[in-house]
């Protein structure tokens, strides 16, 4: 919607694992080369954690575009499965069997033994060819305890000097508690390697606004100001998903604000001279960002917010101009609850609404916006 507007060649906040935009702060380089370490080394466990939304799978996925052509992956993006279906999960995704042979039934009826060897006779293929084996487990903080002690057993497979196959569990915070249960003392004295990413300092989440805009394409034609930018890391602690939700709205605020004037808590002044496109032909400079609190009737409100303005006292200003009482807003916001439809529109004096479900991420982001009780 406001790419072509920006001059972005894609959304620059989208939600999924890009690795092209991994920002590598101060938490997430470390992590980065001890991961490189551990597969060039073959340090057998490894452990990564981190809060929801630091950007584990992204992470992820930026080690497995780096990694080399003697290497084989495999990563596991499901946790819910039995032990069975993650050995042949493992063994499709090293291309020892393909998805076609699995869904024709080939290894219907293979117990798990003979799914273990088959896996140790590839594994062995490896060292004739001086190359090696890395398995990525994502939300490993669900797996059952059976299945972590089936990996468990899969790291027994090695040689005399090596590891034959390296692995690495990512997941929430709560995986470190998982590990330190008794039943898998023995899994968590393997573990040679633990990192636990943290969000992004106030500069760091700066430079990764910066850099995502700079990725897609857009740095030369939007910036946010140092105030928005400040609010940005208040409001989301440092989280990169928080980040990217929060960031998008105000991007899609600005575009649907462009058509007629430049809102109030625009730094620029006047009216902004377009191309017959409706495209910029000067720099944007995002100053304000919406305001997202608890659903208003039939519609989540997205307001600018003049700079240095606080957004509690932007929104009961807003409330008294309504000359609606607090019951009647209560009332009003219960209705609203059921309204179902995902649709931007229009509100008034160019404000952008959306409907809660549209909205419901961002809603989660601000929950520190006061509202009125």
């Amino acid at each position: 919607m406001y790419e072509e507007y920006y001059g972005f060649t894609e959304k620059p906040f989208s939600l999924t694992p890009d690795p092209k935009y991994l920002y590598k702060s101060a938490s997430h380089a470390n992590a980065f080369e001890l991961l490189q370490y551990a597969i060039r080394r073959r340090e057998g466990f490894v452990v990564i954690t981190g809060d929801i939304g630091t950007g584990k799978t992204t992470l992820c996925r930026a080690i497995l575009e780096q990694i080399d052509r003697k290497t084989f992956t495999a990563l596991v993006l499901n946790p819910f499965l039995s032990e069975d279906d993650l050995l042949r999960l493992i063994l499709q995704e090293f291309g020892v069997v393909s998805r076609d042979e699995i869904k024709r039934g080939r290894l219907v009826g293979v117990s798990k033994q003979e799914l273990i060897e088959t896996l140790n006779e590839f594994l062995l293929s490896l060292q004739t060819l001086r190359a090696q084996a890395l398995l990525i487990i994502d939300e490993a903080q669900n797996l059952p305890l059976q299945v972590l002690e089936q990996i468990r057993i899969l790291s027994n497979l090695e040689t005399e000097k090596d590891k034959l196959l390296q692995i690495v569990l990512v997941g929430q915070s709560n995986l470190k508690d998982l590990l330190r249960k008794p039943e898998l003392r023995q899994l968590d004295q393997r573990v040679s390697i633990r990192y636990d990413l943290k969000p992004l300092s106030q500069d760091e989440t700066s430079a990764y606004v910066h850099h995502r805009l700079s990725v897609a394409g857009g740095g030369a034609a939007v910036s946010f100001a140092p105030k928005s930018l400040a609010r940005i890391h208040r409001y989301t602690a440092g989280i990169p998903r928080l980040i990217n939700l929060l960031c998008d709205r105000a991007l899609l605020s600005g575009y649907s604000a462009h058509t007629k004037s430049t809102p109030a808590g625009w730094s620029g002044r006047g009216r902004q001279r377009t191309t017959s496109s409706g495209r910029p032909t000067t720099r944007h400079r995002i100053n304000w960002l919406p305001i997202i609190s608890e659903p208003y009737p039939r519609c989540l409100a997205t307001r600018a917010v003049a700079r240095g303005a606080a957004p509690h006292r932007a929104h009961r200003s807003r409330g008294r101009r309504a000359g609606g009482t607090r019951l009647q807003i209560r009332q009003a916001e219960g209705r609203a609850r059921g309204a179902e439809g995902c649709r931007a529109r229009s509100g008034p004096g160019g404000a952008l609404c959306l409907d809660a479900d549209s909205a419901v991420g961002s809603q989660s982001v601000a929950g520190q916006t006061r509202t009125d009780r």
